[in-house]
């Protein structure tokens, strides 16, 4: 969330970075959310000063009571209760446009870096570098769909029977390809200093808001309205929200916490190929890393976050690409962000596979999440996340780039983990 300060502070430089965005009604929120924050203040004034009467009549009234002087007190006690009602109704007033500017506070994204290419959509993003070379695979080389009925690893009917579409049962080989990439993904972000978190993944209402899928992304969130929790759609959303309300010890930072969970995502696109196989689903594993830093470090932290992902990648042994994000194509909180896509050597197309993000003070200011500078106020954090890595197109790209005739032939690096070194 945008704190008011800057709006008023930088106006031009908040509708240069929302057009960057294409935030097309860009200025007349922000003229709003501005007019909103001056009657917030208007009333606050009004009732701190009716609220200062009333303190020195009740003083006055005191004093005239000793000294006999009964009318002229009941008179101030008559003032008294006048500015009572006063006070009462300003502050049901307050609530309400302190509840207005909130909302619409969360309704404005975060501003771009001044890194961001301007672009409306994924075709606009840039490609900042392609590691790796693309395989040639054998005449006969499938796509990973067909491929994993060929293997038996994953079922995607008995999935539909159990719960529905894109939600499929991985099974033989294939789960254990699932539990072998899960903990080569822990074990290397635990290697590089990160600490393991299990968290909840329903998480509630406030933690949705905390870490900005709410409001922008309730429609995409699967929400359990007996309890109003909702299955998290990134193990980003409790990871961060274990530190929402809290002013962090300035020798506890850098914060760098990973986490693995399923997530859930109710928005799965539409028919096509594109969205065939593994290429999109409703229910997939995740490794997660997050961090929290002063917002001095937070650009530094951000590349060594995309240095650890290419990391994955290149023990992987698939060939990857960087892109940084244009302004119409990032997540409605980041400030700058990077996806990194593998290449699906049967498909013939780029899956992206991780999105590594800086928030800066986005989701701080929502979550109320500070440290304290030495000899300092408290000072809003930066947070920053990044996927190391998203299993599904993972998986897909492993079973296309590595298969031969005889089996798909796993990189080195997986077969301690997996127990095998080939499927089939």
């Amino acid at each position: 969330m945008l704190q008011v300060s800057v709006l008023k502070e930088h106006t031009e430089a908040v509708l240069a970075g929302l057009a960057k965005r294409n935030y097309k009604t860009a200025e007349a929120d922000v003229q709003a959310i501005l007019a909103l924050d001056q009657r917030r203040k208007d009333l606050q004034t009004s009732h701190d000063s009716a609220q200062a009467e009333a303190n020195e009549l009740a003083r006055q009234i005191g004093g005239l009571m000793k000294a006999g002087n009964k009318a002229e007190a009941e008179a101030l006690k008559a003032r008294t209760a006048e500015l009572k009602q006063h006070t009462k109704a300003h502050t049901e007033e307050l609530v309400e446009v302190e509840k207005e500017l909130q909302q619409a506070l969360y309704k404005l994204p975060n501003l771009p870096h001044t890194s961001v290419p301007a672009g409306f959509s994924a075709d606009d993003n840039e490609v900042v570098r392609e590691v790796g070379s693309k395989p040639e695979l054998y005449a006969a080389a499938k796509p990973h769909w067909d491929l994993i009925e060929q293997y038996d690893i994953i079922d995607f009917a008995l999935g539909n029977k159990i719960t529905g579409a894109g939600f499929p049962v991985y099974k033989g080989q294939g789960a254990r390809l699932q539990r072998a990439l899960i903990n080569f993904f822990l074990d290397e972000a635990r290697n590089a200093g990160y600490t393991e978190i299990q968290p909840p993944i329903l998480v509630n209402e406030a933690s949705g808001y905390g870490t900005g899928q709410l409001p922008d992304k309730e429609g995409q969130m699967y929400h359990a309205t007996a309890d109003d929790l909702y299955l998290i759609p990134t193990a980003e959303v409790p990871i961060t929200n274990l530190y929402r309300d809290e002013i962090v010890p300035v020798e506890q930072l850098p914060i760098r916490n990973t986490g693995y969970t399923p997530c859930f995502r109710r928005e799965a696109g539409s028919w096509g190929a594109h969205v065939r196989g593994l290429n999109r689903l409703h229910q997939f594993d995740k490794v997660e890393i997050v961090q929290i830093t002063q917002p001095e470090n937070s650009y530094a932290a951000l590349e060594g976050m995309v240095a650890h992902i290419e990391g994955l990648l290149q023990k992987l042994g698939l060939p990857y690409r960087v892109l940084r994000l244009c302004g119409g194509d990032m997540g409605f909180t980041s400030a700058l962000t990077f996806d990194l896509e593998v290449w699906s050597a049967a498909q013939q197309r780029w899956l992206e596979v991780s999105s590594a993000s800086n928030f800066e003070t986005y989701q701080a200011n929502r979550l109320k999440l500070r440290y304290r500078p030495e000899n300092g106020k408290p000072q809003l954090l930066h947070t920053l996340n990044g996927s190391a890595l998203a299993l599904p197109r993972i998986v897909a790209a492993l079973l296309e780039n590595n298969q031969q005739e005889d089996g798909i032939h796993l990189p080195e690096v997986l077969h301690s983990y997996c127990g095998f070194s080939k499927i089939g």
